[in-house]
């Protein structure tokens, strides 16, 4: 099932997502549909707030981006939390589905280590970095409830106010469906 995408300024993209407890949902057929959406859209991850969910849950399958150590870097978190993060803050210009058309410069730590439930709920924990750990920081904060517009400077979001304003109220092209908080 392919799920629209909530776009910025729906309340639940600045809500701390809730933990999903064993047996209350079936996280492979979410998972599954997530993937689904993420791809529709031509994104690299996806987080549950931005189908609508409040639940502590992303997909991420690197594939698209044509490197090769991210060619096999699929994966479902389930209740993810990081337990370090580490190195130095590396600049890399981030775009989001919940956000189109708009790409920042944002900076990150090159290194994290993660303990996640998967989809069959088999504990993890592994030590992530580079690209993969970018990626998983972005949709980490999702669950947090931040987006990476929340790491702008005050100038730089002054600018974007009014292409943010027409996100949220669906005046927008996207080539995937959306769910817009302010469209009419």
């Amino acid at each position: 099932m392919i799920y629209p995408i909530v776009m910025y300024g729906d309340p639940v993209l600045k809500k701390r997502g809730r933990n999903i407890k064993k047996g209350e949902l079936d996280v492979k057929q979410l998972a599954e549909d997530m993937f689904e959406t993420m791809e529709n859209a031509h994104g690299i991850g996806l987080a549950a707030p931005q189908i609508g969910k409040s639940l502590r849950m992303f997909v991420i399958d690197a594939a698209a981006l044509e490197e090769d150590e991210l060619m096999d870097f699929r994966k479902v978190f389930i209740n993810p939390e990081i337990i370090e993060e580490t190195g130095d803050e590396w600049d890399f210009e981030e775009g989001c589905l919940s956000i189109p058309d708009i790409r920042e410069i944002i900076y990150r730590k090159e290194q994290l280590t993660l303990r996640w439930f998967d989809e069959n709920w088999e504990p993890h924990e592994e030590t992530f970095d580079d690209m993969k750990a970018r990626i998983i920081q972005h949709e980490y904060d999702h669950i947090e409830g931040v987006l990476f517009t929340d790491y702008l400077s005050p100038i730089k979001k002054r600018l974007l106010k009014g292409k943010l304003a027409n996100i949220s109220k669906g005046k927008i092209k996207t080539n995937y469906r959306i769910k817009a908080p302010l469209a009419k």
